[in-house]
């Protein structure tokens, strides 16, 4: 599990190389991060007391500059520490929630807000004082993020801002939004970003939506009704939101997908105890050709996910072109992680069937892979398209 060599460090303060592996962060904290998970789960509760723990462990500061707090980490650092969060951690919503804290509003707000915005909040978000979510899909524009209908209309020193955003991810704890909003036509330079709390007038979040997997990560759409925001408070040039959300996107695939790796790892290690383990017909289940070629699979999985992890997070780093390599991690990750759940389902019988074991919680948690930051389709056609086809 070595990282791949990182890109030299163009932002912050290169991390100290003797530190322990970024993938142990959460190691420490395992006792805590799962206590009572399926009660979490089955109350579909974002559990307040172990984001404390995500925040003590340090992990949230990790790629972020070190004159607003953080640790000056590279990207690959990141990814590292988020599959050790993966591995560790048995709540697969509370690890998608602290994805979406440090790329949502976090990353763009480094790369491309002004000195005034990042000196204020950054530093808040660092520490996960400061939830964060972005406002991107809407209810008739999910992956077509060039078309998003909502609108901010320039007035005066202010923008005023009207629609709705559906699916938003940690909406109903967040206490600042990153909305991506229509300044111009549609197309690539029509697209905007600002920077707004939650108590501004003119936002509302709705209820929280239940869902079939990642309960404990909350979700639900977020209404802007002549919502009225300061032109300092937009996150680069009026019409650079396509660049940004480009920039955005890239990292939350990389990151939550880290995630991914690390419970397919930890997935993998259980099945294989419980096949050495498990007896039938007088000899351990693992000795029979059917189960030990799905654990084989499951194998071949983990690894394949690991090498289009690394391999795209290092072009990424470097500054290389990853569009397609992009699309093609999220799938592969996105599909291996929902297959080998349904074969560890497989493997454990009807143990995998029950609550208790967890098993079943993994594949309501993939499904969601292979929709979310653009479904399995999605992804395909963008790699069609960037082939000529």
């Amino acid at each position: 599990m070595t990282p791949a060599p990182s890109a030299p460090q163009t932002t912050g303060t290169a991390p100290d190389r003797t530190a322990p592996d970024p993938y142990t962060l959460a190691a420490p904290w395992a006792e805590e991060l799962n206590r009572d998970v399926e009660e979490w789960d089955a109350r579909e509760e974002f559990p307040r007391q172990k984001w404390k723990v995500i925040q003590r462990s340090g992990l949230l500061a990790l790629p972020f500059q070190t004159q607003y707090g953080g640790q000056g980490g590279t990207l690959t650092d990141t990814m590292r520490a988020l599959e050790g969060l993966g591995r560790t951690c048995r709540d697969a919503g509370l690890g998608f929630c602290a994805s979406t804290q440090i790329v949502s509003v976090g990353v763009p707000l480094q790369a491309f807000g002004s000195e005034e915005l990042k000196s204020r909040f950054l530093p808040r978000i660092v520490t996960g004082e400061l939830i964060t979510a972005h406002a991107i899909t809407e209810p008739d524009n999910g992956s077509d993020a060039l078309n998003i209908s909502t609108t901010a209309t320039r007035d005066g020193d202010d923008y005023v801002i009207d629609g709705g955003k559906m699916f938003i991810t940690n909406a109903p704890i967040a206490d600042l939004f990153l909305l991506y909003v229509r300044t111009g036509p549609p197309g690539p330079f029509g697209l905007s970003v600002f920077l707004v709390e939650r108590d501004t007038p003119g936002l509302r979040v709705g209820e929280p939506l239940g869902k079939m997997g990642l309960r404990t990560s909350p979700l639900s759409e977020v209404t802007l009704d002549r919502l009225r925001v300061p032109a300092a408070r937009r996150i680069g040039q009026e019409g650079a939101g396509f660049l940004i959300l480009d920039h955005v996107m890239k990292r939350e695939i990389l990151f939550s997908f880290s995630l991914t790796l690390g419970e397919m790892e930890h997935r993998l290690e259980r099945v294989l105890a419980h096949a050495k383990s498990r007896r039938q017909f007088g000899e351990p289940i693992g000795a029979f050709q059917g189960v030990a070629h799905r654990i084989a699979d499951m194998k071949i999985a983990v690894e394949t996910s690991r090498k289009w992890l690394t391999g795209t997070g290092a072009k990424v780093e470097a500054g290389q072109d990853a569009a397609i390599d992009i699309a093609a991690t999220k799938t592969v990750v996105s599909e291996a992680n929902k297959k080998t759940a349904l074969d560890a389902v497989q493997i454990f019988g009807g143990q995998g069937y029950l609550t208790a074991t967890g098993i079943e919680r993994d594949v309501r948690n993939a499904v969601g892979g292979t929709i979310y930051s653009g479904t399995s389709e999605i992804q395909r056609n963008r790699i069609a398209s960037l082939l000529g086809l």
